[in-house]
């Protein structure tokens, strides 16, 4: 009897020494899945490559992209006066810090894990001593390629790429629509008030610009066109307003600019505010060409020209 049981015995303690072998296996192929997740990754900024973290938690953005790294779910510690300006940005920034290039010492009490900015920023040199520091420069790419180099940078291109080819078709569609019902000719300028002074924008330049002449293929006056080829802006004085307002005017307006401009006759003579065609938008909610203001801007493009 004896002798039948060892092999048994034998045997089982066989298969149970298996069993936590691939237990442990299991376990160890486990860990190295987890440890096979990159910390950093490699970034080709407009400088050359740089090494950022695959997973950043503590961003500090101090120029235009705010709201590119919000609209991909990132965290922010640290971003610049314009944003926290921004209304639609409230909820998100409430508890960011508000700095600029030249607070060195409180960016380093941030503790950041990754700096992006302009590449007119100031102290560029000491921000990369702090975190890695991406600089981007304004207009060298298109609005939407931009938002597609910060998902890349962020690590997250996949979900960029499919917010740019979904809102492009969205504009597009609200474009045809928009044009079926003004007219393939009307003409729309974008004008601002900022401090006192005027200026008509190209198509390039935010305020919604990029969706109504890129995506919608709506057309600026000529004399827009003529004036806004070298800069993307042009500043104008109140005698001249008239020339450059088209059919429909959106007036991207700072409520702390000069508004004298719209009490006088040569403003209120203007065909589009005489025909209910100027739309206001509130300059800080409408200054950038972020996904979160490319989103306002599709819906108010949309809500005034359409009804919708």
């Amino acid at each position: 009897m004896k002798k039948l049981f060892l092999p048994f015995l034998l045997l089982f303690v066989l298969i149970i020494a298996a069993c936590g072998n691939k237990t442990e296996d299991k376990a160890e192929d486990t860990s190295a899945d987890k440890n096979s997740e990159p910390a950093t990754i490699t970034y080709e900024s407009e400088d050359g490559p740089v090494e950022v973290p695959a997973n950043p938690q503590k961003v500090i953005v101090l120029g235009s992209f705010a709201g590119n790294v919000m609209s991909l779910d990132v965290p922010l510690v640290g971003v610049d006066a314009w944003a926290k300006m921004n209304p639609r940005f409230d909820s998100t920034l409430k508890n960011v810090e508000e700095v600029t290039d030249e607070d060195i010492e409180k960016i380093i009490e941030l503790e950041p894990d990754l700096i992006i900015g302009l590449s007119t920023a100031k102290n560029i040199d000491k921000l990369k001593e702090i975190a890695p520091t991406i600089t981007f420069t304004y207009g060298k790419v298109d609005y939407l390629t931009q938002h597609l180099e910060i998902g890349k940078l962020l690590n997250k291109e996949k979900e960029a790429k499919a917010w740019v080819d979904d809102f492009k078709k969205r504009a597009s569609t609200a474009g045809d629509e928009i044009r079926a019902k003004i007219g393939e000719d009307t003409t729309v300028s974008v004008i601002e008030n900022f401090n006192k002074d005027l200026y008509v924008y190209g198509d390039h330049w935010g305020r919604g610009t990029e969706i109504l002449y890129q995506e919608m293929k709506l057309k600026m006056p000529k004399k827009v066109e003529e004036s806004v080829l070298k800069d993307g802006y042009y500043a104008l004085s109140q005698e001249v307003l008239p020339d450059y307002a088209g059919d429909y005017v959106i007036l991207s307006k700072f409520s702390d600019g000069d508004t004298s401009f719209q009490k006088t006759k040569t403003y209120k003579n203007i065909p589009a505010v005489k025909n209910g065609h100027v739309y206001e938008a509130n300059a800080n909610e409408f200054y950038f060409n972020d996904p979160i203001t490319l989103e306002y801007q599709l819906e108010f493009f949309k809500d005034h020209f359409l009804g919708k």
